[in-house]
């Protein structure tokens, strides 16, 4: 049995809520993994599950903010999603799950896992919603990651990057970044956002690149062999094998690279006088843009695709939610379209004229390349990052943003262990096997 937050101190809460999170686990642990519980013993985790989740979340609303100050020393340290769960998991015991029941679930098929993401979401949902801790969190996700900044130097000398899903070249003043999983029609794995990240803040970082373009590369996939194409979306397979996870893929790159490809790069200072680093982006689709593919267009500032190209977000179908696109795309297309889209999976052809709410230009195949130089001649503007960045201001509100990703952090969570989309992904892995 639980017992209720007070919301009166944080000190005998924190106890209160350990003391709970230790019992439940105890009562999970004495139970079969997942896949072999009965029908009786799926019931009593999951009422386990429930309980201790109202309380955490009873005890969220009344401490979130003490509870982000102390885990960031008074908003001193800038703290990423994955560190800020980590820490959580060390300084408030039970409130979210630990390192080592993380690694535990990663080591499973996502049939077998426990769900302990859910705890994750509910802990992020309440940072996201509180304004002054959500505002330092995403502040946080819009630093150069480590990784960027050992590699800048290298970078700014030879102008090239090679990682295992993208290859970025410095050439013209042009940081080309060009999609390069050809195995996989560019699917989206926690590794393509690493690297996509890193090449986001290498553009970014480099005062010899004014604008960039992202294009997918020629595939060796047996269907699209020796053509180009942006992107297929997540990588469904990874989401079965439960390499896909809320930190490391599903709010990183919501808040990491899609957001810097927004707003550039910050380094968090309130008395900063100078405004973020930015630069403008334009998109090239080849082929398709499907999910993830077709999110990423709704943050760019040109996009050029290919008569013969198409345009979806099968949401429905994969059981999940299609990242921001359910915020951005409405405000592109309206609202019919974004439902027929989202909710009734309608493909667009680049060649229809509805394609035209999300795309600027639809060439020939064989005319995308001159298309494309003559948008990135555009846009190396002197007035264009100052325009651009107003121009988000308004259509990006960084409030309205930080709202809807404190409701996609415990959606996404839900849905990735929902029932559902588990039968569904499994039974892509098999037909792709």
């Amino acid at each position: 049995m639980t017992v209720a937050i007070t919301a009166r101190d944080l000190g005998t809460d924190r106890v209160r809520l350990a003391g709970a999170a230790e019992r439940t686990a105890r009562l999970i642990a004495s139970l079969p993994s997942p896949l072999d519980r009965a029908a009786e013993q799926r019931a009593e985790a999951a009422a386990a599950h429930d309980a201790v989740r109202r309380l955490r979340t009873g005890f969220l609303n009344a401490y979130v903010d003490q509870v982000y100050d102390e885990l960031t020393d008074d908003r001193t340290r800038h703290l990423r999603v994955d560190e800020l769960v980590e820490a959580a998991a060390y300084a408030f015991p039970g409130l979210v799950p630990t390192p080592q029941q993380m690694a535990q679930e990663r080591g499973r098929a996502q049939a077998g896992q426990e769900g302990h993401e859910i705890d994750q979401g509910i802990f992020l949902r309440a940072v996201l919603r509180s304004e002054p801790s959500g505002r330092h969190l995403m502040a946080a996700m819009l630093r150069p990651t480590t990784r960027a900044l050992r590699l800048l130097p290298e970078f700014r000398r030879t102008g090239v990057l090679e990682t295992a899903a993208v290859r970025l070249e410095r050439r013209d003043s042009v940081a080309r970044l060009t999609l390069c999983r050809d195995d996989c029609l560019n699917a989206e794995d926690e590794q393509q956002v690493d690297d996509m990240e890193t090449a986001v803040d290498l553009a970014l970082l480099d005062p010899a690149v004014r604008v960039g373009l992202v294009r997918g590369g020629v595939m060796s996939h047996p269907r699209y062999r020796g053509r180009r194409v942006f992107s297929a979306g997540i990588n469904l397979k990874e989401i079965s094998a439960g390499r896909i996870s809320l930190t490391g893929f599903l709010l990183r790159r919501e808040l990491g690279y899609l957001h810097k490809l927004v707003r550039g790069l910050s380094d968090g200072d309130a008395d900063r006088w100078t405004p973020p680093v930015e630069k403008p982006w334009v998109a090239a689709v080849d082929t398709f843009a499907i999910g993830g593919g077709c999110q990423l267009l709704l943050v760019f500032d040109h996009v050029v695709a290919a008569a013969d190209a198409y345009l979806g977000l099968p949401a429905a179908q994969e059981g999940i939610v299609p990242g921001a696109g359910n915020l951005r795309l409405g405000r592109s297309a309206g609202a019919r379209l974004s439902r027929q889209v989202i909710l009734g999976g309608r493909r667009i052809m680049a060649a229809e004229p509805d394609a035209r709410l999300l795309v600027d230009e639809v060439v020939a195949p064989e005319e995308m390349d001159a298309a494309v130089e003559r948008s990135l001649l555009r846009l190396s503007g002197d007035s264009v990052v100052a325009n651009r960045r107003m121009i988000n201001m308004v259509e990006q509100p960084l409030d309205e943003l930080r709202e809807y990703m404190a409701a996609f952090a415990l959606e996404q969570a839900l849905r990735i262990h929902a029932d559902d989309v588990i039968d569904k992904v499994g039974r892509f892995a098999e037909r792709s096997a």
